[in-house]
């Protein structure tokens, strides 16, 4: 069995994380992880957190976070290009998965975009849109038309996500359930993700496998 974790921040990228490529390292590897996805913040605040002035230098950024930790990882951690995105419609935060390098240097109006045109881009490109922590505070719940999936399950211990009704909505709306750690802080567990049967070694094996469910979620409330 495979452990993978779906929701992670580095401190290199998303301006309120606290850990390192080699915290996160540590922390996954100890914990029996075999592939984690990185997802840093991408809104309209990146700019501040990684001093850049132009989209391409934003992205520069963005994508040497994900090179650092995965050399870091050195082979011991199958390292993926996620992203945790916030367009400036509302203060939601969306799991992108199958994002790429192209696809963003492509679209500097993604931070304009409204969820209708952003899960267009993603179905266009073989990619998943799933809501982070939709039921927490500040969060606007989403059409679920408008969206694949929900993350039924956060882990981070700051906040009260209301796990049980983002499950209700997913099963409400057969919407794809994700779970991860919202991970920030080298103190936080590693309570969440997805089990496998088979390793995820890319993008594409994890967007199937979430497409089909055969998978277990991680749900550590203790």
């Amino acid at each position: 069995m495979f452990k993978t974790e779906l929701h992670c921040h580095s401190s290199d990228v998303s301006g309120c994380a606290r850990v390192n490529a080699e915290q996160i390292i540590e922390k996954f590897t100890s914990a029996g992880y075999s592939t984690l996805v990185l997802s840093n913040h991408l809104h309209p605040w990146t700019h501040c957190h990684v001093k850049s002035e132009s989209w391409s230098e934003l992205i520069d950024k963005y994508i040497e976070g994900y090179n650092n930790l995965k050399e870091k990882a050195q082979g011991k951690l199958n390292i993926l290009l996620g992203m945790e995105l916030r367009v400036r419609e509302n203060g939601n935060d969306y799991l992108i998965f199958g994002v790429t390098e192209e696809i963003l240097r492509a679209h500097e109006n993604l931070l304009d975009m409204n969820i209708w045109d952003v899960h267009k881009l993603t179905l266009e490109n073989g990619m998943l849109l799933i809501q982070a922590h939709p039921f927490r505070d500040g969060i606007t719940v989403t059409n679920p038309k408008a969206i694949d999936g929900v993350e039924v399950f956060n882990g981070h211990k700051g906040h009260d996500s209301r796990n049980d009704i983002a499950e209700a909505w997913a099963d409400k709306f057969s919407l794809i359930k994700t779970s991860g750690t919202d991970f920030h802080y080298d103190y936080a567990p590693a309570n969440a993700g997805i089990i496998t049967e088979h390793e995820i070694t890319d993008m594409a094996a994890l967007i199937e496998t979430l497409k089909s469910g055969n998978y277990e979620l991680i749900k550590i409330t203790d």
